[in-house]
Formats: structure tokens, C-alpha cells, sequence
């Protein structure tokens, strides 16, 4: 990959060098910080921001000597950028403290720096995307940033601005290296570790920019700065965007260059040279327009590039060692991956459980919270209790303690009393109530919640619904469903912005149970009359309140909290964090739940604290806001999560005046966070100098199921110095703590959480199974023991026994204490001074091949890459999906509206290589959606559990996707081997000694069958016309119907005599007899009548499908090619035909000139051909049958005239068909079984065919089933694109039908004809859908024929129904046939392809060995019958061809019968039915062609199989074609539905062919409907397309490689 400035240190620095900052002009610098201004409010964009401020700098840059004038320009603010990096040593600059990424650790972006820098060689192939995809569709992604809630969790900054220089700490550029040698876990205070930033032991930089020297204003290091930067990275501007496709020569920048040391040396580094790459197939590959072959194919195109980089980037998979191969290739086994055993095992004692300091008994410690309130409320009314503020950071109102008692006995006595519904109280004591109440209002909420506690009801806090389906608010509803909410208490204001149904009332939310509203505001409460007093009891084990929880699968539990837990841990808080009366805290946090909520709302009021509530909006407009206000009221704590105190570091520099000297105690709720350490490090070096002491910040660990965990003291309590710990990121994957020492770029920076609360019993227990114990240096989950945590899941006993009732034990299986623990769902380990420290939660815990990785770091190492360049206010979704039985990592990320393709995917492959060279994980799939589209969370995170399941379901619409599955699948089963084949002699001996059958079955013999067939006299089909002329000379043969359903034309036995007699008379003075001749006809009666009329003249008729008016260049080649091979000497056409192939249009096409002579045969005159040819024997050849094969190959067969007349006969028997009858046929009359029905059937039986032309469907779908209900036909053949059209375009309009009368209940056979696997879902449906017309379910079934014989299988109308079976798809994939269950994992349907024909044998036989096999084993099906064609006619005469398809024998058995071989996979069975013989019938079931099988990891797929997965896993998937190209298999899919949906298929389809088959899917095309090309039998013509998709000619809308 071109490497982008390397990451975070290099970006776009764009400060003036700290000299030059001196020298600007006063007027020159005030428009700079107005510049910055603008940016940080995003009126202006990050573009528009470099060009002007590039413009101001411009004039006071040194030149530099040496450079390139055309590069200069733009370079000097590149150099520029380098020597601020460098001066920033000495003068740290302002812009040091713009961190505008989520919390970043430097360590973290140096050692992603690192990481890339390894990788820098490999090049990875782009995905294409058709440029209307581009258009980002989604409303939103317009809107201007300010307008997006930010995010919660993240850092969604609104600086969108600039990156930070290396080192935001003064006086460290490069900081010490005794981070490196940290082997014990530091004790030092926060101040020590000012930055924790590192490097290389030795100092020695990781940024190749870095090593040059620090003298800031030498030119020549200025130069030579700006020339690595030139080698290393690729820069804006200057040359064009990186071609990653690797087509053009330009590519050369991808590949590792020489460092170059002085900046002549630029050119060198862009040199022109053409990479030359090794290919699969061992060919070379050059730079452009070079040739390749590639299975033999020529190959020059982009895509074929593309995937040729592909494959070199597969060269080496990340696959464990292969053990050995295993034998028994029936069962599939998927690797197990096999513990490390070199992986790092606990080596630690047994961790003793850590008790925290006791309860301290305080003298007149309220008995309960109501009691505090009513203490305060009436010895100390006039005492703050909360200050609201507005947008602007306003008091809006102060609640004093008086207020908030009064106005909670007025809600509460309400509630109790004023509610009613038929007279009875709507409320009793203990039952629970929804608070609706919006961030910025906390004061209504207080209210609210004290009332409830009050009046004995169970507040239930839960967010303001937006919309009717906003992200999570189904399962809020199931939550408020279970604990039987009936009222729900929200402002005024709320209840106005609540979606309403028409009745005006607040509409029912999707899932949420029937609410009353109820308004709190003063007018709707009453005053309480004199006598009544709320209850003010003890605390006792009665729920106080129910908090929820969202689980990491998106479900919402309620958490319930006694009364006497709320007191515990309010008294638990108030002796760890030393609150005293009358304190003023701060508090950022959400009130309604969690920290914010202990803090800010119980304990506050225990203490009679004064609370200054920061809304969430006022953040979002000021991120100093809370600082402001700590100064403003001289706050002792502030309650924050580390996102509030990085906003905070961007907009500080707009402030003066601001102290921090009175706060005591910093609470950083999200302490546990891995990223938390940076922004605490970040916040003090700026904010030390504002009289913030290092020691008040304070991190906590906590779960809404335990509460506080444990929290950093205060200083004055004399507790041991903060820690820090340096971990290796390997270690921590396999559970076990290592101080890092060899691996510098994967280690994890945490700090440590404090101490346990007082009163409680922490100790750490393993994440999976039974709680056994930890030892001390193995990361397990905390569990704490004490009266303050929650008590259960509410109505979920099983959860709450798991969670809240958690039994430790030791190795022993002893219980290490009486009483129960609750789970924290963190995970960490006890370090040195009896610190806690945390690394994750269960919640983001992936356990990726028996490793865990935590989503949290795999997040933090995605935002280290480039992060603000790209990532829309770091705003990115990490989680695991299971594919294939183990876990496997999305990650997901919303891109800034003005990103380019090229920066798309140069960032997600850096961030591919970043996270699996920190984690040593491969990322299965990288998505990025458009800015602001990703479900959020209440206060603006990303919904993670919402965002997996639209990944799910295939409703993300993603702009860019990644996917790698070929380093992440590691797990698939072992390529299969061939085992040697066993010798004819034991396969003889085995089939006797096992009692198997050889499989081989037969029709009816021919000569048993009496009938009295007249025309069984005449050798030639020609004088059975002329018989029929004479004898039944007005017997109808043929009705062709127009689309209208009316006749168009009809032939009788005299008329079609006499029309043929009239052509060979035109052929006979012209041809000689033998020569060929293409007749070029639409499908009626001239094509039936020419047909003949060769016959009659000696000549081959060769019947060619005429060219398509519409669409000549790609038909007319085929007409072309058909006339050459046959050699043809002549064609017969009608007059529009003629004049179509030698218009201009057909001139375009093909060459015009070569036609042979071309006779039209519409005006024929009328005279008898002198007498008929009589062929000297019936072995002669009657006609040449070409079609092309669905592999794309044109191949034409010779059908002797006894072959004609065997073929007719057996066709005759099977389907009893005599002149009396009248059969319906709607099938292209040009090849196979089409055109023997069509032209010889009738002829040879006399029977009346009525002729529906399938094109004529296009215009009528129903034309064809209503001509069978209207000449009430019995036996009716079709194709499977008619009975397609027939499901799709009728099967609403079967009551439509029905009112005209269509009844199909006279059918007894509807026959498919086919020359492939029976498409059993489609044959369903169309039965299914026509039952309403009376169509029986047994009437339906398929034909079987291919090239060496046309007429293999015909259901006909005796004999038992087709049987269908379920066969085990894993075991085919090893020619194996294994009958399974209906419905078993893995099971396949197949039907049977119809009866066997009179006077035909099967065989199956090994394509190998060419040795017969036994019952249901799969093999080749071989034919042998007098109706096999004779030979291919081919141009060159292939005669080892011929000789292998059409007489090929046993190689032991029967060695003597000839067989035709028909190159499709099948297998027999004896079923228990009897044929109409009374012989038990065997059934035979055709696989899949041969030709079309894809051989994959040594096992056969087909295609047929892997389509219909494909097509399964996402609605808007129409149709799907599947092949492969040098090793890799390429999907095609056709998109029905929006194009931004087309990504979404990406991840999809991948999936499911990785769960159902085991197989990599290589490129993933997404094209319109349409676009696979299917032949006349509806067949998909796979080899075409791939020829289409090499040569680039899709027009695909996305084309995805995976990795």
C-alpha cells in the first residue's frame, strides 16, 4: 500500500515551525487562529482550511534549495509540517494539544506506525464500483457535523481539524525509555508518567521521518525531511492518486523504496518501472499492456489484474500446519484449532479475595434515602440541591432541598391518590413506573424519582423515545412489557415532542406495552392535604428502583436495586470519595443511570451536596463547559468520562481564566477503559498549569449489576501512589499477565482503578465455566461480595443465578466464602498494593481461535490509523460474528462525507495490517458506511448490538467493504487427497462379497413390445411423410399458436408434403446430395417443411436459431459459426431474414461477404421435385443437431437416419402417443429433444402437435397453459425458462385464469425438458402455484438428455412417479452418495430425471478407472441405445474426441457392449417400486455436468449448489453464477433492489458459502438483473460469463476481492 504520511505522527501538521511562529506578522497570525476557529466550529472544511492557510504561510517558508519547482509549491507546507514536528521539542506550539482522535495513546499510534511500516510491500487489489454507487445516498451524511448528536462512547470531536504532533507534552519529544524496561508495574503518580508516548529502546524513533536531526531550521534537514517523507509516503497534490489496481506503471510506489538522502534523490524514488509478479500458474506477469495466459486464456484486462494481485496477496495463507491428511473423507472435519503449546500459562500463586476497608458506623446516618430527604427538606430548605443549567451554560434553576421535598410528597401523594381507572387506584405501593425525562432536564426528573421512592412505587429510568424505531427501543419495550409498566411520568415539553398517533395521544412504540402519560409539571400535581405524611420507612429488601442494561446481544434487562443496597452504596461512596455536607460536585454524567445516577442523585442528597448538572447538548455546543462551571462554583468533585475531558483539551485554549485548584477529586467514570490513561495523561499536562493536582483524578470501575467496584481515594486518605502497567497485548489474549519485554508494538497501557469499596469482597474467578479462582497473574473477571450491588435481573431468575449469585471456588472445588457474588462483567486482575486493574469488559470480549481480544483495543488501534482524515468523529463499531463454529471480527466505521475511493481503501487495508500485526488477528470483515448512518445509542454512541444485527440481516448499505476471510479461516477442513484406487479384481471381488449390485438399469426392451406401429416399416423418417401424404392425407400434423392464442399456421400430412416437396425441388437442381444446408427459420411450420425438403433432396439440414434483430452483435456471431463449422453450403431463410443477415447492422457484426448462397424460401414455385432420394443405407446421416454447451462450447452431433427412427419409436412408446392424440409443446425447435418433438415426433407417430413458440410467452405468459386447458391436451413438454415465466408473471393471476376458464386438470404428464439436474424447487412451485387450476401434483416431471443421446429419460405416462431423495452434500463433494433424512444438516433434494426410454441401458461408471460402480455410488452415466447419435462433427475432426464420447468400454465387467459416455455425474437406485414390467424399477438421478464441476480443495463442487446458498442469504439477490478462475471462486450476483444495497450482499454471500461449503469466496460481482447469460434452456451459460467478467464487460456495479 502507498503509505499515507505515516499515521498520526507525520499528518498534515500544517504549524508554522515555532521560529517562523515568532516572525509572522501580528495580522498574519490573527487569521490563522480565526482560520482555526472557523475549522474547530466546522464552518469551513478541512480542505478549505489547509488551501487558505497554506495561502498565509506560503510567503514566509524558507525555499529550499535543490527541489523541484513544479513539487515545491505544495511541498512547503509539507516541510513545513516536518520542522514543526521537530521544533516542537523546545516551543510546544498550541496546536499540541488538538488531540483530535479518541483518546489515542501515542504509544498506541507509534507502535500502529511501527506495525505498518513492516507491511509496506504488499499490495492488495481495489475493490470497483460503478460510479453511481459513489453518490452517497443517505440524507443524513449531508447534514453538517454540528447537527449528528455525537457520539457517547467515543470521541466524536468536533474538531474536525488537524492531527497532533507526536508529543503533546511539554519538554517530551522523546520520552523515556524506561518505558520499555518497565518490568514491574509502576508506581508512579500520574505527573511521572506525563506522556505516554514511547519509542524504540535507544530512542531510536519509529517514524522514519523522525531520524533526522532536530536542528528545526536547517535547510538540509528540512530537505531530507521532505525527502523521506517523499520515499515513505504519498503525497497530496503532487503526482496523480495511487493506481491500486496495479495497472499502470505508476504503481512502483507501493513497494518498499531506499531511504533517499538528499532531495535530488525524489526522482528516483517515483522511477518508472514495470513490477514483475509471479503468478499462480507460475506465468509473469509484467506492468501494463503486457500479455498473460492464464489457463490457457489470453488475458488483458483490469479485473485480471486484479485478482492476479489478489493472489499474490494469498501466496502465503495464515493456515496452522497441516497434521496429516485424513482418510475418511466422509466426515468433513473441520480443523480444531490445537492450543499453542508454546502459549504463556499463569504462572502466579492463588489469588487470595481482597477485602476492602469496613463500613465505617456513622453516628445519625440516615435510616433510608427518604429519610435524608426529609431530614434536609425540613432542618436545611433553603440548602442547593441542584443546579440546571441551559444551552448556553445559563443557570436555569436552582432545587433547594425544601423544594425537592415538597414537590416529591405532591407527586407522590398524586400518584397514589389522584390516578384511578374504574374506581380503583391505578397504583399501589411497590408497583413500577417509567421516567420519560430528557437529559437537559434534571430537576423534573429528581422530582420524579423521589416521588416514586416516596410513594413506595418503583421509578424505572429509561431514555426519551425519538422516533418509533429508534435503535433498541423494541427491546426498552419488552423490558417495561415484563415489569408491568402501565404509567409513564415525563415533562411537558417531552410529552410535546413525543411522536403522536391521530387521536393525538403519544403513539405506541413498536414492542412497548399500552402507557398512560403522565405529566409531572406543577399545574397536573396536588397539594397533599394536612394529614397525610409519606411512609418513611427503614431501608429494607424491597426493589428501590430497576436500572437497565443493554447485554452485548442488544437485549435490555432491568437491573433491580433494593433500598437497603441504595443506602449501602451511598454510604460505600460517601466514605471512599470522603464526601462531607454541603459539598459541590459537578456531575457530566447521564442522572438516569450508572455513575451519574450514584453520584448525582442518591448520594448527593445523602450529604446534602449541591449538584451542578452539565447537559449532554451543552457539551456538544461547549466542551469547557463543565470545567467553567467547577471554577465558577470552586466544585470539590467533578464526575466525568474520559470523552469530557478530551473535548475539553480541544477547546481549552479559547479560555483563560480558569482554575481547577478547588476540586479535590476528579472522577473519571470510564477509568476501566483502555483508552481512558491517554486523555487522564493529556488533561493533566494541560490542565496542571491551571491548578489541577495530579493526584485528584480519580478512576473508577463500575457495573450497573455490582455499582462501584472500586475507585481511586482522594488523596488526603493517604493511600498507596497511583500505578501503571505496560502489558504485552499476546499475553493478555491468552489470559495471562506479562509485563511486555521483546514485542515493543503490542502492549496495552492500563491504570489502575483504585481500591476495593469499603465493605465489599473482591476477588477474580475465569470469564468461561465453572468460577474457579485465578491465580495472580491470569486476567479473569472481577466478582464482588457486598450489601451494595444490585440484586437481580428483573423476572430473569435463571440470568440473575448466574450473575448475581456466583459461587467462587478454589482449584479444589472448595467455595472460597458463604456468601454469594455478583459477576462485574470486567475483567482485570489484582496488581501490587492490592490495586485493581481492569483491561476490558465481558461485553467486548471476542474469543477469536481459543484467543480473546477485546473490541475496545481493536477500536483504539483502528482510530491510531490516519484517524481524522477518515473516520467520521471516531465514530467505529467493533464485534465478532460466528461463521464456520468460530468467532470472527467486524469492524465498522463511518467515513467523512468528502472521502475519496483511493483514501477508503488505503485506510481500511493500514487498518487491516495495523490490527493484525498489534493483535495478531485478522479482521474478517472491514465495512465503511456513510458519515452519521450507523444506529445510535441515547446519547449519540454507536448502538453496537443494532449495528451487528443490520450487518446480519444484510441492512447496513455500506460504502466500502473489506473482506479477509482467507487469513481469518483458519479452521476449514484439510484439502482432501486422492486415495489410490483400488485394482478391477478386488472391485469385482468386493461388489460380489458385499452383495452391492453393479448399477446399471434399462428401459422396456424394444423387441418384446408388440404394437402395431405401421411406420416401424419404413427405415427413413422422409417415408413416413410421404406414407402419411398418401394415406390420412387431411390429417392435421401441426397448430403453431401466435401470442394472441389464435392459429397462426397449420399443416396437414398433404400440405406439409407438398411443401417440402416444393424446396427440394428448389435444392435439387442446385446441391448435390450429402451437401448441408443451414436452415435459418423462425420457430412454424417452413422450418418443419425445409426440414423435410432436405430430406427429400439427399441434403443435411442443419437447423440454426436466427439472429435476434435487436440484439445482432451478439447472436449473429453464433449463426456465423454455425454455418462455418457445419460447412454449410447453402442457407434457407424467409425474405426478412435474408435482408437482416445483409443489412449494414449484420456488416457491423460479422463479415457479410462469406455468407453462402442464401435462398429465401417464401415464394417457392410450385413444382414436384423429379423423383426423391433414396439413401443406399439407414446408417447414412439424416441431420446435424449443434448447440452450445452451457461451458461455451459449439459442438455438433450427426444423427443417422436409424437413429432418427429409434429415437421417434422410443419417444412413441414411452409416451403412448398414436394419431388420435394431441400433445402441446412450447419448446425452441432447433436442437436435443426440442426439435424432435417439434419436427419428428408428429411425423413418425401422427399425432397433432400444437406449437407454442417461448418467445411468444414474452408478450402472453399465459399463452401456453391456456392452449392446454383449451384443447385439453394430456401430454405437454416445456423448458424450464417457460415454466419460469410462467411462476414469476402468472403465479398472482391464478384467479384471474380460473375466470377464463383455464383448468389444467386434463394434464396428465407437464414434461421439462432438460439436460441438466432437475430443478426440484422450481418444478414445486409451479405445481404448487397451478393447483388452484386443477394441475395434479403428480403431473409434473423432467426429461434427461444430453449430447450423445437427446432422449435418455422420459417421465411418459406409465410407470411409478418420480421418487426424490435427500443426499448428504459433504459426501458428493467426494463422489460419494449418501441418503440422508428429509431435512438433516447438510441434505440435498434430488428428483428423479424420469424413466428410462425404451431399448436404452445405463451404467455408471468410475470417470477414472472407467470401471463400473456399485448401487448409489456416483460416477459418469453411460449410455448405450440404438438412438445415440453417431458421432461430434467437428471442423478438425477431433477423432480421439469422438472416439472417447461416442464408443468408449468398460475397462473390466462387461467389457464388449459400446457406450456413449455422456459427461454427466449421476448415480441409479433400486427403489421398491414396481415398473410397469413388474420388475422393481430403478431410478436414475442426474448430479451435474461433468464439464461444469468445479474442482476445489481436492473435492468437486457443483456450482448449481453453491448458487442456490447464495441466492438463500439475501432477499434482493435474483440470480447468482459461480465459477472459478485460477484457483479463486468467483460469485456473481444479480442485484434486485437498490444499488445501496449491494455491499451488503459482500459479507452475505461470503458467509454462507464458508458455512455451507466450506469454501473462500475469492471476488464477489454485483451486477444488474440480466446480466447472467442463460441459453435457450434456461440453463446459465457460467463460462460466458466469466469470459464476460475477464474481459470486463459486466459493467458490475461493486466488485469486491476478498483478501
Amino acid at each position: 500500500m502507498a503509505e499515507r504520511s505515516s499515521t498520526g505522527l507525520l499528518t498534515m501538521m500544517l504549524e508554522p515551525t515555532p521560529a517562523l511562529a515568532m516572525t509572522l506578522p501580528a495580522e498574519v497570525r490573527e487569521k490563522l487562529a480565526e482560520l482555526e476557529l472557523e475549522l474547530s466550529e466546522g464552518d469551513i472544511t478541512q480542505k478549505g482550511y489547509e488551501k487558505k492557510r497554506g495561502k498565509l504561510l506560503a510567503p514566509y517558508i524558507p525555499q529550499i534549495q535543490g527541489v523541484d519547482p513544479s513539487l515545491q509549491i505544495d511541498n512547503r507546507i509539507q516541510a513545513s509540517s516536518q520542522v514543526a514536528l521537530q521544533g516542537s521539542k523546545s516551543n510546544k506550539s498550541r496546536a499540541a494539544n488538538t488531540r483530535d482522535e479518541r483518546f489515542r495513546s501515542d504509544l498506541h499510534t507509534e507502535a500502529v506506525q511501527a506495525a505498518l511500516a513492516k507491511y509496506k510491500e504488499r499490495k492488495m487489489p481495489m475493490p470497483s464500483k460503478r460510479r453511481s454507487v459513489l453518490v452517497q445516498s443517505s440524507v443524513e451524511a449531508c447534514t453538517p457535523p454540528d447537527t449528528s448528536s455525537a457520539s457517547e462512547d467515543e470521541g466524536s470531536l468536533r474538531r474536525q481539524g488537524r492531527l497532533t504532533t507526536s508529543t503533546p507534552y511539554q519538554g517530551h519529544s522523546h520520552p523515556a525509555v524506561e518505558h520499555w524496561f518497565n518490568r514491574v508495574i509502576q508506581g508512579s503518580s500520574t505527573s511521572s508518567s506525563a506522556s505516554s508516548t514511547s519509542s524504540h529502546p535507544g530512542g531510536r524513533s519509529v517514524t522514519t521521518t523522525n531520524t533526522t536531526a532536530h536542528a528545526a531550521l536547517n535547510v538540509n534537514a528540512a530537505a531530507t525531511a521532505l525527502a523521506d517523507l517523499m520515499a515513505h509516503t504519498h503525497l497530496d497534490n503532487h503526482s496523480a492518486p495511487p493506481d491500486v489496481t496495479g495497472l499502470s506503471e505508476r504503481s512502483s510506489h507501493h513497494a518498499e523504496r531506499p531511504h533517499v538522502a538528499s532531495v535530488r534523490g525524489v526522482s528516483r524514488g517515483f522511477n518508472h518501472h514495470t513490477s514483475v509478479m509471479e503468478t499462480a500458474d507460475g506465468c509473469e506477469w509484467r506492468g501494463e499492456g503486457s500479455l498473460s495466459l492464464i489457463d490457457g486464456v489470453p488475458v488483458n484486462s483490469r479485473v485480471s489484474n486484479k485478482i492476479q494481485q489478489l493472489l499474490n496477496t494469498l501466496k502465503r495463507p495464515k493456515r496452522p500446519p497441516l497434521r496429516e491428511f485424513f482418510v475418511d473423507d466422509f466426515e468433513e472435519l473441520l480443523d480444531v484449532q490445537q492450543p499453542d503449546p508454546n502459549q504463556p500459562k499463569p504462572e502466579g500463586q492463588q489469588m487470595c479475595p481482597l477485602e476492602g476497608e469496613p463500613l465505617g458506623v456513622v453516628t445519625n446516618w440516615p435510616p433510608s434515602l427518604p429519610a435524608a430527604l426529609q431530614r434536609w427538606g425540613t432542618t436545611q430548605p433553603k440548602s442547593p440541591c441542584l443546579t440546571a443549567l441551559d444551552n448556553a451554560g445559563k443557570p436555569v434553576y436552582t432545587l433547594t432541598y425544601g423544594k425537592l421535598w415538597t414537590r416529591s410528597q405532591k407527586l407522590a401523594y398524586t400518584l397514589l391518590n389522584k390516578l384511578s381507572s374504574r374506581n380503583e387506584p391505578l397504583l399501589v405501593p411497590g408497583d413500577r413506573v417509567a421516567l420519560v425525562f430528557p437529559n437537559n432536564d434534571p430537576v423534573m426528573f429528581m422530582v420524579a424519582f423521589y416521588g416514586c421512592l416516596l410513594a413506595e412505587l418503583v421509578p424505572v429510568p429509561i431514555e426519551v423515545p425519538l422516533t418509533r424505531k429508534d435503535a433498541g427501543s423494541q427491546q426498552i419495550g419488552f423490558l417495561l412489557g415484563s415489569c408491568g409498566v402501565t404509567l409513564a411520568l415525563t415533562t411537558d415539553a417531552c410529552q410535546k415532542g413525543l411522536p403522536k398517533a391521530q387521536t393525538g395521544e403519544v403513539a405506541t412504540f413498536k414492542g412497548w406495552p399500552r402507557l398512560l402519560w403522565f405529566v409531572t409539571d406543577g399545574k397536573h400535581v396536588v397539594k397533599p392535604p394536612k394529614d397525610w405524611h409519606p411512609p418513611i420507612r427503614e431501608a429494607s429488601n424491597d426493589i428501590a428502583y430497576i436500572e437497565y442494561k443493554t447485554s452485548k446481544e442488544g437485549s435490555t434487562m432491568g437491573i433491580t436495586v433494593s433500598h437497603s443496597a441504595m443506602l449501602a452504596h451511598c454510604h460505600a461512596l460517601t466514605q471512599a470519595c470522603g464526601y462531607t455536607e454541603g459539598e459541590t460536585i459537578t456531575n457530566v454524567l447521564d442522572f438516569k443511570r450508572e455513575a451519574g445516577l450514584w453520584h448525582g442523585v442518591l448520594t448527593s442528597v445523602m450529604n446534602r451536596m449541591h449538584v451542578i448538572s452539565i447537559p449532554y447538548s451543552l457539551m456538544k455546543v461547549n466542551p469547557l463547559s463543565w470545567i467553567m462551571k467547577v471554577h465558577t462554583y470552586k466544585a470539590r468533585v467533578a464526575v466525568v468520562k474520559s470523552r469530557d475531558m478530551h473535548w475539553s483539551l480541544l477547546a481549552q485554549r479559547d479560555q483563560r481564566d480558569i482554575s481547577l485548584s478547588s476540586l479535590r477529586m476528579l472522577i473519571v467514570a470510564d477509568g476501566a477503559n483502555p483508552w481512558s490513561i491517554s486523555s487522564c495523561d493529556a488533561f493533566l499536562n494541560v490542565f496542571q498549569s491551571r491548578g489541577l493536582r495530579p493526584e485528584v483524578i480519580c478512576p473508577c470501575a463500575s457495573s450497573s449489576e455490582a455499582m462501584t467496584v472500586a475507585i481511586r481515594r482522594p488523596p488526603e486518605m493517604g493511600v498507596p501512589p497511583p500505578g501503571k502497567a505496560v502489558l504485552s497485548m499476546g499475553g493478555l489474549s491468552h489470559g495471562v499477565i506479562r509485563v511486555d519485554t521483546e514485542e515493543k508494538l503490542s502492549v496495552l497501557t492500563v491504570q489502575d482503578v483504585g481500591q476495593v469499596m469499603p465493605g465489599a469482597l473482591v476477588c477474580v474467578v475465569r470469564a468461561e465455566g465453572i468460577p474457579y479462582l485465578c491465580q495472580t497473574d491470569e486476567v479473569g473477571e472481577i466478582c464482588v461480595s457486598s450489601g451494595s450491588t444490585g440484586v437481580a435481573y428483573y423476572g430473569l431468575p435463571g440470568m440473575t443465578k448466574n450473575i448475581f449469585e456466583t459461587v467462587p471456588v478454589t482449584p479444589s472445588g472448595i467455595p472460597i466464602s458463604g456468601r454469594p457474588f455478583t459477576r462485574t462483567s470486567l475483567l482485570g486482575f489484582v496488581g501490587p498494593d492490592s490495586l485493581v486493574f481492569v483491561v476490558g469488559k465481558m461485553d467486548g470480549l471476542m474469543v477469536v481461535s481459543g484467543r480473546r481480544h477485546n473490541a475496545d483495543d481493536v477500536v483504539a488501534t483502528a482510530l491510531a490509523v490516519e484517524p481524522m482524515k477518515f473516520v467520521y468523529r471516531g465514530r467505529i463499531a467493533v464485534f465478532s460474528v460466528s461463521v464456520l463454529h468460530d468467532e470472527r471480527i467486524v469492524v465498522v466505521a463511518e467515513q467523512r462525507p468528502d472521502a475519496s475511493e483511493e483514501d477508503s481503501f488505503q485506510w481500511m487495508s493500514r487498518v487491516l495490517q495495523a490490527i493484525d500485526s498489534i493483535h495478531q488477528v485478522g479482521v474478517y470483515c472491514l465495512a465503511l458506511v456513510p458519515a452519521n448512518t450507523l444506529p445510535k445509542a441515547p446519547l449519540g454512541g454507536i448502538h453496537i448490538s443494532e449495528t451487528k444485527q443490520r450487518f446480519l440481516e444484510g441492512a447496513l448499505h455500506p460504502c466500502n467493504v473489506l473482506m479477509c476471510p482467507h487469513t481469518c479461516v483458519t479452521n476449514l477442513p484439510k484439502p482432501r487427497q486422492k486415495q489410490p484406487e483400488v485394482g478391477p479384481a478386488s472391485m469385482i471381488v468386493g461388489n460380489l462379497v458385499a452383495g452391492k449390485r453393479i448399477a446399471q438399469a434399462c428401459g422396456r426392451d424394444l423387441g418384446q413390445l408388440e404394437d402395431n406401429d405401421q411406420a416401424r416399416k419404413f427405415l427413413y423418417i422422409q417415408d413416413v411423410l410421404q406414407w402419411r401424404a398418401q394415406a390420412t392425407p387431411d390429417h392435421p400434423l401441426f397448430l403453431v399458436l401466435n401470442a394472441k392464442g389464435t392459429v397462426s399456421s397449420s399443416a396437414s400430412c398433404l400440405q406439409l408434403h407438398k411443401r417440402a416437396e416444393r424446396v427440394a425441388a428448389a435444392l435439387m437442381g442446385r446441391l448435390n446430395t450429402g451437401d448441408h444446408v443451414a436452415l435459418v427459420y423462425p420457430p412454424g411450420i417452413d422450418l418443419i417443411a425445409t426440414f423435410y425438403g432436405c430430406l427429400y433432396a439427399g441434403c443435411v439440414p442443419v437447423t440454426v436459431r436466427p439472429p435476434h434483430p435487436q440484439n445482432l452483435a451478439t447472436t449473429l456471431p453464433t449463426v456465423k459459426m454455425i454455418v462455418e463449422v457445419s460447412k454449410s453450403v447453402c442457407i434457407l431463410t424467409t425474405q426478412a431474414i435474408t435482408k437482416l443477415l445483409k443489412s449494414k447492422e449484420a456488416a457491423a457484426a460479422v463479415d457479410i461477404k462469406s455468407w453462402p448462397t442464401v435462398l429465401d424460401t417464401d415464394d417457392l414455385p410450385r413444382k414436384k421435385s423429379p423423383q426423391m432420394y433414396k439413401p443406399p443405407t439407414p446408417e447414412m446421416l439424416a441431420y446435424l443437431d449443434f448447440s452450445v454447451s452451457t461451458t461455451g462450447i459449439l459442438a455438433g452431433v450427426k444423427m443417422s437416419h436409424a437413429a432418427t427412427s429409434a429415437l421417434c419409436r422410443s419417444i412413441k412408446l414411452q409416451c403412448e402417443l398414436y394419431p388420435s392424440r394431441q400433445i402441446a409443446i412450447c419448446l425452441d425447435p432447433y436442437c436435443g429433444l426440442g426439435f424432435a418433438l417439434w419436427c419428428l415426433c408428429s411425423v413418425y407417430s401422427g399425432h397433432q402437435s400444437i406449437l407454442v413458440p417461448p418467445l411468444e410467452l414474452e408478450s402472453n405468459a399465459s399463452l401456453w397453459l391456456a392452449a392446454v386447458s383449451q384443447y385439453k391436451v394430456r401430454v405437454t413438454f416445456c423448458s424450464y425458462s417457460v415454466m419460469e415465466m410462467c411462476t414469476k408473471g402468472l403465479g398472482s393471476q391464478t384467479e384471474a385464469l380460473r375466470l377464463r376458464n383455464v383448468n389444467l386438470s386434463c394434464v396428465r404428464t407437464c414434461m421439462v425438458v432438460a439436460e441438466e439436474r432437475p430443478r426440484i424447487a422450481l418444478t414445486q412451485s409451479f405445481s404448487k402455484i397451478f393447483k388452484d387450476l386443477g394441475l395434479s401434483p403428480r403431473a409434473v416431471s423432467t426429461t434427461f438428455g444430453c449430447r450423445v443421446n437427446v432422449a435418455i429419460c422420459l417421465q411418459g405416462t406409465a410407470g411409478p412417479d418420480p421418487t426424490t431423495v435427500y443426499v448428504d452434500m459433504r459426501a458428493l463433494r467426494h463422489d460419494r452418495v449418501r441418503l440422508v433424512e428429509r431435512g438433516s444438516p447438510h441434505s440435498l433434494p434430488l428428483m428423479e430425471s424420469g424413466k428410462i426410454l425404451p431399448g436404452v441401458k445405463v451404467i455408471i461408471a468410475n470417470t477414472e478407472t472407467k470401471g463400473p460402480l456399485g448401487d448409489s455410488h456416483l460416477g459418469e452415466i453411460w449410455v448405450s441405445s440404438p438412438h445415440n447419435a453417431t458421432g461430434y462433427y467437428t471442423v478438425y475432426g477431433e477423432e480421439a474426441l469422438h472416439a472417447d464420447h461416442f464408443n468408449t468400454k468398460l475397462s473390466f465387467g462387461d467389457t464388449q457392449t459400446v457406450w456413449a459416455r455422456t459427461g454427466y455425474l449421476g448415480f441409479l437406485r433400486r427403489t421398491e417400486l414396481t415398473d410397469a414390467s413388474g420388475e422393481r424399477h430403478d431410478a436414475l438421478y442426474v448430479v451435474g455436468s461433468l464439464d461444469e464441476t468445479l474442482e476445489l480443495r481436492g473435492m468437486r463442487y457443483h456450482p448449481i449448489d453453491i448458487e442456490t446458498s447464495v441466492i438463500r442469504s439475501h432477499k434482493s439477490i435474483a440470480e447468482c453464477a459461480v465459477f472459478t478462475w485460477t484457483n479463486l471462486l468467483v460469485v456473481v450476483v444479480e442485484l434486485e433492489g437498490s444499488e445501496q444495497e449491494a455491499l451488503d450482499l459482500v459479507a452475505l454471500v461470503t458467509n454462507v458459502v464458508l458455512e455451507e461449503h466450506y469454501l473462500i469466496v475469492g471476488v464477489v460481482v454485483v451486477v444488474d438483473p440480466g446480466v447472467i447469460p442463460i441459453n435457450s434452456r434456461g440453463e446459465k451459460q457460467r463460462m460466458h460469463l466469466r469470459d464476460g467478467f475477464l474481459a470486463d464487460q459486466l459493467d458490475p456495479i461493486y466488485v469486491a476481492y476478498n483478501m
